[in-house]
């Protein structure tokens, strides 16, 4: 996850990883971990699989029930869940896919001519740099927001390959309406209207996608892609590798492999629903390995409140036996990515 809005001291712009992979006898520090060793990536596979929602018995009345009660169990016990019949397509996903690695491939000059500012998020790059002794994620990137449409920076949106921009445009109208289907489902599973979440968004809610790669590292033990955090989101869809894993979240102090359903989407619960549903709906901490053969390609879309809006729990969420858990608060992404990058979670600050 990531916020809407960079500190004005973030001024240094890290050299990319992919750069980095050609000298990895001498990697910079800030990326290494010493205490890392082969249990960075051998995570456990849980004996309870990470649930898996059909959106097809979601959504029809015979078998709406049966599965709203697994939604809620999933998002109360994990944060996380893989949607499976989600009617984006097969072919769609290869697609998007192809044109991220595509962008990827091409020579450095090209990618570059797409990087984000030092003192902004949007573009091409890597981690923003607020001190020397930051832990560096093994990974570059592209990061735009592609939602409201008047709030697009298309300096940074790629033009190459050229049906880059096409293809984000359909998959970000796909999940807009999806994002609709699961916040109500979301409700509905908490016995709530089934708006509710919706209109917690405010009148502009915004929508950041971001692109990953991780090139693999013969230092695999060492290096994490994605330090590990919580989204600062109000729920994120991720597009997982269709073959390379590298996805862990952290359950009772355990990390657990997300394991691959190639065209499933990964949906998790970030610290804004958190704190709407009084803490029912945990937001998870995660992470991003690497391995040590093949590089991983990843898509997230981040869904996000307006930032005027103030967000809370939600009033019928809140009763003696639960008391409001969370103070409001507003413009949450904007303290988020100085929080990330110390490693530490906004949220705790809004605990009551």
């Amino acid at each position: 996850m990531a916020g809407s809005q960079a500190s004005e001291e973030a001024v240094i712009v890290g050299k990319p990883v992919q750069e980095l992979v050609l000298n990895s006898e001498n990697l910079p520090k800030n990326y290494i971990y010493d205490e890392g060793g082969a249990g960075f990536r051998d995570a456990l596979l849980s004996s309870e699989d990470i649930p898996v929602v059909d959106l097809d018995q979601l959504t029809s009345p015979s078998t709406a029930q049966q599965e709203l009660a697994k939604l809620r169990y999933a998002l109360s016990s994990w944060g996380y869940f893989q949607a499976i019949n989600h009617g984006v397509t097969s072919s769609f996903l290869n697609k998007l896919r192809e044109v991220s690695k595509q962008f990827f491939e091409l020579p450095m000059e090209e990618k570059q001519k797409y990087a984000r500012e030092p003192n902004d998020i949007e573009g091409y790059g890597n981690d923003m740099i607020f001190s020397e002794n930051q832990r560096l994620d093994w990974t570059d990137r592209v990061y735009i927001k592609v939602h409201p449409e008047d709030q697009r920076k298309l300096k940074v949106w790629p033009e190459k390959p050229n049906d880059y921009r096409s293809t984000v445009l359909e998959y970000t109208e796909r999940l807009r309406l999806l994002k609709e289907v699961i916040l109500k489902a979301m409700a509905k599973s908490l016995n709530l209207e089934e708006n509710c979440f919706l209109n917690e968004c405010g009148e502009k809610p915004s929508m950041f996608m971001r692109f990953n790669y991780y090139p693999s590292s013969p230092m695999a033990d060492h290096v994490l892609g994605l330090k590990p955090h919580a989204d600062g989101s109000i729920i994120t869809f991720l597009l997982q590798d269709k073959e390379v894993e590298g996805l862990q979240v952290l359950k009772d102090n355990q990390w657990f492999k997300v394991p691959v359903i190639p065209d499933a989407l990964v949906i998790n619960v970030g610290d804004q629903l958190e704190i709407m549903s009084n803490g029912i709906f945990r937001s998870p901490v995660h992470r991003a390995v690497i391995n040590a053969e093949k590089e991983r390609l990843t898509v997230a879309m981040f869904c996000i409140p307006d930032s005027e809006k103030e967000i809370k729990p939600v009033d019928k969420l809140v009763n003696e036996s639960r008391p409001t858990l969370y103070r409001p608060v507003k413009n949450y992404t904007k303290i988020y990515f100085q929080y990330y990058q110390q490693g530490k979670r906004p949220i705790e600050a809004s605990k009551i």
